[in-house]
C-alpha cells in the first residue's frame, strides 16, 4: 500500500485517519482493505531516511547536496491526499514544529511542504539566505502551480525543492544573479512544455526556529504576460537587491546575541551608535521606503520583547 507506515513508528491519528477515508472513497473495498492494513503484522518495513547531520567544518555546498538528498528521499506524494496541513498565515515557529512532525513521520510530501522542510533543515546556516519562489504555469488549457525554497550563498543563487520533474527541484547554488536561476526554471518548464506565466518571490527567512514572524512568500508578483523580457529581468534583479538591502539594514527582528552586545558596549560607542543609524536611514534609496522600515522596526522589536 502506498501509505505503510515507515518502519512502524506511530503516526497521530488524523493523520491516518484522512489515509483511511481516502481509500474509503476510492476503492471499492475501501474499508475492508484499510483494516486488513492496519490489523497486518508481517508487513516488510520501509527504510526511514536520516536526517543529516553535519560537522561544522562541513561546506554549506554539501550540506545543501545532503538536505535535497533527504528531501528527494522521502519521496514526491502521489496519493492526492495531504499527510501535512500548512496554512501560510501561520508565524515560523509553528511551520518549524511540522517540519519537526515531518522528520518523525517520514512520509511523501509535496513542494510546499519540502520548503518548509528545507526551511527548518537549514535554519542552523546562518550565512544562507533563503526566500520563497512561486511559479504559475499554463499547459494543455491547465494552469498549474509549483513553489521552491530559493537560496542565495556567497553571492550565488539556488534552490531546494520537490517536484515530479527532476529539473524543477534542485539548483546548486552556481547562478551568478536571481534572474540566471530563474531563467533556467522557465527553460525547464520549457522542455516540460509548459509556458510560464506568472513568478512570485518572498522576502528571506529568519534563522530563528522560534520566530513569530510569518514568511513573506509574495514580496513581488511578477506577470511575465505584462512584461517585456528585459522589464523581466530587471524586476528579478531588483528583488534581489531589495532582500540585500533588507538583510543589510537588518530590518529582521533583532537576535538577543544582538541586543547583549549592544548592552556591553564601550559609552563612547554607545553614544555614537544613534547618529550612525540616522547616516545609514538618510542613505536609504527612496523616501518611501525609508518610511515603511521605520514603521517596521517598532513592530518587529516588539514582538522580540513578547518572545
Amino acid at each position: 500500500p502506498f501509505f505503510v507506515n515507515r518502519g512502524g513508528l506511530p503516526v497521530d491519528e488524523p493523520t491516518w485517519e484522512r489515509m483511511w477515508r481516502h481509500v474509503g472513497r476510492i476503492h471499492p473495498e475501501g474499508d475492508r482493505v484499510a483494516q486488513r492494513i492496519r490489523g497486518a503484522a508481517d508487513l516488510p518495513k520501509i527504510p526511514i531516511p536520516s536526517v543529516p547531520v553535519f560537522q561544522p567544518s562541513t561546506p554549506i555546498p554539501e550540506r545543501l547536496e545532503a538536505v535535497q538528498r533527504y528531501i528527494r528521499e522521502l519521496q514526491y506524494n502521489h496519493t492526492g491526499t495531504q499527510f501535512f496541513e500548512i496554512k501560510k498565515s501561520r508565524p515560523l515557529t509553528g511551520l518549524m514544529d511540522l517540519a519537526k512532525e515531518m522528520t518523525k513521520e517520514a512520509l511523501p510530501i509535496k513542494c510546499l511542504e519540502a520548503v518548509i522542510l528545507g526551511i527548518y533543515l537549514t535554519n542552523n546556516m546562518t550565512t544562507l539566505d533563503r526566500f520563497p519562489i512561486s511559479f504559475k504555469t499554463h499547459f494543455s488549457g491547465n494552469y498549474f502551480r509549483h513553489i521552491v525554497l530559493g537560496v542565495n550563498f556567497g553571492g550565488r543563487y539556488g534552490a531546494l525543492g520537490i517536484s515530479r520533474r527532476e529539473e524543477l527541484m534542485y539548483k546548486a547554488p552556481v547562478f551568478r544573479t536571481l534572474s540566471e536561476l530563474i531563467f533556467d526554471f522557465e527553460e525547464a518548464y520549457r522542455r516540460c512544455w509548459h509556458t510560464l506565466k506568472k513568478v512570485k518571490l518572498g522576502h528571506c527567512v529568519s534563522h530563528d526556529p522560534h520566530s513569530v514572524e510569518q514568511i513573506e512568500w509574495k514580496h513581488s508578483i511578477l506577470d511575465l504576460d505584462k512584461l517585456t523580457r528585459e522589464d523581466f529581468r530587471k524586476e528579478l534583479e531588483r528583488h534581489a537587491r531589495d532582500m540585500r538591502l533588507k538583510i543589510g539594514k537588518g530590518t529582521g527582528p533583532p537576535s538577543p546575541t544582538k541586543d547583549r552586545k549592544k548592552d556591553v558596549s564601550s559609552p563612547q560607542r554607545g553614544q555614537a551608535s544613534p547618529h550612525r543609524r540616522n547616516s545609514r536611514g538618510d542613505r536609504r534609496p527612496s523616501g518611501e521606503k525609508k518610511s515603511a522600515d521605520s514603521k517596521a522596526m517598532p513592530d518587529l522589536n516588539g514582538y522580540q520583547i513578547r518572545v
